[in-house]
């Protein structure tokens, strides 16, 4: 199970640098990033609605939602400024560069979180292995961005 999971992370991984690649080409299109973010987000609330719709998936009830920490609403806010940042980069850095950058910005991230047990992950403390892993990460980065 825990492979076809990660089998699915690494589709989702490619399904990322497409959509980057989509929706630079939008922002061509349109001349300018925000509205081409803004127009891919739409496309995806439908698709999203449409799934609830036909998966009969309710909603939350008010309470409910309100109920939830502050920091579950950063989710939006944050995936915004990853697609907008995306799409004004992606032509000057590349597909290679910009998705090097993202994984690693990720992963370094993604430690510190795990590290400190942030925005509700479990403890998982910093060791040799996931340092070691970041400095790679990085120079693999710089690697593909000179080379």
């Amino acid at each position: 199970m825990i492979a076809l999971g990660l089998l699915f992370a690494l589709l989702a991984g490619a399904v990322i640098a497409m959509q980057t690649g989509s929706n630079a080409r939008l922002k061509e299109a349109f001349g300018h990033a925000l509205p081409a973010v803004v127009v891919s987000s739409l496309i995806g609330i439908v698709l999203l609605g449409t799934l609830i719709g036909v998966t009969r998936t309710p909603m939350p009830s008010f309470g409910r939602a309100m109920a939830a920490p502050w920091t579950a609403w950063l989710g939006g806010l944050l995936g915004a400024v990853y697609a907008v940042t995306v799409v004004i980069l992606a032509r000057e850095l590349g597909a290679a560069t910009l998705t090097a950058a993202v994984v690693t910005g990720q992963l370094v991230c993604s430690v510190i979180l795990d590290h400190f047990g942030l925005l509700g992950f479990d403890v998982h403390p910093v060791n040799a292995g996931r340092v070691i892993g970041c400095v790679l990460l990085l120079a693999g980065t710089w690697l593909i961005w000179k080379f």
